[in-house]
């Protein structure tokens, strides 16, 4: 299975500039993301990671999205999609997944630009942990 995402910038150029999170926390992106995207630090929750998978798909580190993916529906690759800027993101709703959980859902609209048009993506994800660690595992049927 290969997914298409988008390839920005990257998130190098993000942290140099010092600017805010894709997420929408409001943090500059070295203080939020930054650090789960090298490694560095891990996701404390579901909506963490899902907040960190966004911002993943919009600076085009999909070496994250791979390494945050649950072994059992990984794909094999993963393509970045440069014709799409992922712009916004909100979360609707999460159900468990915090800091003493298993397993968690998160509901999101992702927002995007494809050719100069808006477009939206709502998923209902869920999430568990894979050697202690939050891992995105799929959508899950509504």
């Amino acid at each position: 299975m290969t997914v298409v995402a988008r390839r920005d910038a990257g998130r190098g150029a993000a942290e140099r500039a010092g600017g805010a999170c894709p997420c929408g926390t409001g943090r500059p992106y070295a203080d939020c993301c930054g650090p789960v995207h090298r490694g560095v630090s891990t996701a404390a929750t579901a909506e963490a990671l899902m907040r960190s998978r966004f911002s993943a798909f919009a600076v085009g580190d999909a070496d994250h999205l791979l390494r945050s993916w649950h072994s059992s529906t990984r794909p094999a690759r993963l393509r970045l999609d440069p014709a799409l800027r992922w712009t916004r993101l909100e979360i609707l709703g999460t159900d468990r997944g915090g800091l003493f959980d298993t397993a968690g859902t998160v509901r999101f609209r992702a927002h995007y630009r494809e050719a100069g048009r808006p477009g939206r993506l709502e998923e209902h994800s869920r999430f568990g942990r894979e050697d202690g660690r939050w891992v995105y595992l799929d959508a899950a049927p509504d």
